[in-house]
């Protein structure tokens, strides 16, 4: 190999390397954790769900369900603001949103 294929190998290797360094699929890891928040997703804007009426990604019918969640960075969830919420804020469980 000449000097610059060696360079350009090292330097894919590298990027590949810090690329795969954060979030694992499932959220956990301690860089850039993530947890599932109940009730602040938009409408049709839900990463999946908890119940009837939701099968995943994209299919809650309405602003705020109580059972269609969003990942957000761990931590944030029960103060991220919530319409539906009991407590006016995201919930770490699937919740009865009266409706």
């Amino acid at each position: 190999m000449n000097k610059t294929t060696t360079s350009a190998a090292l330097a894919l290797a590298l990027g590949a390397a810090l690329s795969s360094g954060g979030v694992m699929a499932d959220g956990h890891g301690e860089k850039g954790a993530k947890e599932k928040c109940y009730g602040i997703a938009l409408a049709g804007k839900n990463d999946c769900a908890a119940g009837p009426g939701t099968s995943c990604a994209g299919s809650s019918t309405r602003d705020y369900q109580g059972n269609a969640w969003k990942l957000v960075p761990a931590g944030t969830c029960e103060t991220t603001e919530s319409a539906s919420s009991p407590t006016g804020y995201g919930q770490l469980d699937a919740y009865d949103d009266g409706k």
